[in-house]
């Protein structure tokens, strides 16, 4: 079996190393270890291979804090201690806008507790789905996991939990649900239909949602209210909403630092929730999202704050509809976006590039299609003032990133 030194981590956890300078990827390595391997799969350019031996460890490597790590498809960084963790996660951060010939100014991270701090959780038949498989694996606890997570694992056996996906949203700052009662709301997707908002005692307080939204999903069963830094954000539980809310609590102020103005674009709004702290600094907010079932809840966050809002792609709003918002309300001082993985629409950046716009708040869940986006608003205008790993899923080599940047002057 072959022996290797290994060089370095990528963006999906493996470490890299070489053998007769043909590229290795190795799963659970550590950089600058020397391993013994066995080559798993065998490609042209490449292989994959696991671990047989580790000759010499790194000393960064620590016992993994789950007996079921290896296993579980959660985590794949748990035998790195934690502020290592965070280097390496800055690392693949800081080379994916190098790759795309971004200067990257140093990079801040963003962070706050290592574990006990995911308020979201997708379970399959009960259990977690295994690592690089579709094994169902029964879990009674979870050291990511929040305390009210955990104590739904530990009193529901694994035979009593619903079948199929189940989300989960659970913490101590859910406020849709009383004191004295577990902060916790299991959704089944079998749940998810649509159902159009009826006037029955159990959403009479429900606000009021523009009248072309009304027939899209609400759910009241799913519904969840949080409280964030004083605000209250409700959304539903089988959408997305982010799962480390410490983190998103210490991010918002970095989004919102040095804006101002009078109209603000926010840009795949999702829900709503940084709308509802712009609206706070602009006098009007622009909120786009494909998703109609998001808009809703973001018009109930809304409620009562001069606001638009485009239940339409990125790239419809661009090509369609931005012109017209700019010429009834003015131009946008500010924009915010928040794109899925892929990243910004073409359209969306080409727009952006050449909207004159003077802020950009730009966030980002894939260091590489960020990279890319950013790296097209330089060359089009737009420097790069701050860049933040937003360090929101400790355990993995997830990476998160908020990039501030600002139109330079004629």
């Amino acid at each position: 079996m072959p022996i290797v030194t290994t060089e370095k981590l990528i963006s999906k956890g493996d470490c890299l190393a070489q053998i007769d300078g043909k590229k290795v990827f190795i799963p659970y390595a550590l950089p600058g270890e020397k391993l013994e391997i066995e080559i798993q799969k065998d490609f042209k350019d490449y292989s994959l291979a696991s671990i047989k031996n580790i000759i010499e460890a790194s000393p960064y490597r620590r016992q993994a804090l789950c007996p079921l790590y290896y296993k579980c498809g959660g985590c794949n960084m748990q035998h790195i201690e934690d502020e290592f963790q965070r280097k390496l996660r800055t690392e693949i951060l800081k080379e994916a806008f190098e790759h795309a010939g971004v200067a990257v100014p140093e990079i801040q991270v963003v962070e706050d507790s290592s574990l006990a701090y995911r308020a979201r959780f997708q379970l399959h038949d009960g259990g977690l789905m295994g690592a690089k498989s579709n094994t169902i694996i029964a879990v009674d606890s979870c050291p990511c996991a929040t305390e009210e997570i955990n104590l739904y694992l530990k009193e529901t056996s694994f035979s009593a939990r619903p079948k199929g996906r189940v989300h989960i949203f659970a913490s101590s700052k859910i406020t849709s649900i009383p004191q004295g009662f577990d902060k916790i709301i299991v959704a089944e997707e079998s749940l998810k239909e649509e159902k159009k908002v009826v006037n029955t005692k159990k959403n009479l307080k429900m606000k009021k949602v523009k009248a072309r939204f009304e027939g899209t999903s609400i759910n009241p069963q799913n519904a969840c209210t949080v409280d964030l830094l004083g605000k209250s954000i409700r959304f539903d539980v089988l959408g997305f909403f982010q799962s480390n809310l410490a983190v998103l609590e210490k991010t918002i102020p970095l989004l919102l630092d040095g804006l101002k103005g009078s109209n603000v674009l926010d840009m795949y709004s999702g829900a709503g929730t940084f709308s509802v702290f712009l609206s706070d600094i602009f006098e009007n907010v622009t909120m786009v999202e494909h998703n109609k079932a998001a808009m809703v809840w973001a018009e109930q966050n809304m409620a009562g704050k001069k606001h638009e809002s485009f239940g339409v792609s990125g790239k419809v709003w661009a090509s369609y509809h931005a012109q017209k918002c700019i010429k009834n309300n003015g131009p946008f001082d500010a924009v915010v976006i928040d794109p899925p993985r892929s990243g910004m629409e073409k359209e969306v950046c080409s727009w952006l590039a050449s909207s004159g716009i003077k802020e950009i708040r730009s966030l980002s869940c894939d260091a590489v299609t960020h990279a890319r986006d950013v790296s097209f608003l330089i060359k089009n205008g737009y420097s790069l003032k701050k860049l933040y790993l937003l360090d929101f899923y400790p355990q993995t080599c997830h990476t998160e990133s908020l990039a501030i940047l600002t139109r330079k002057e004629l």
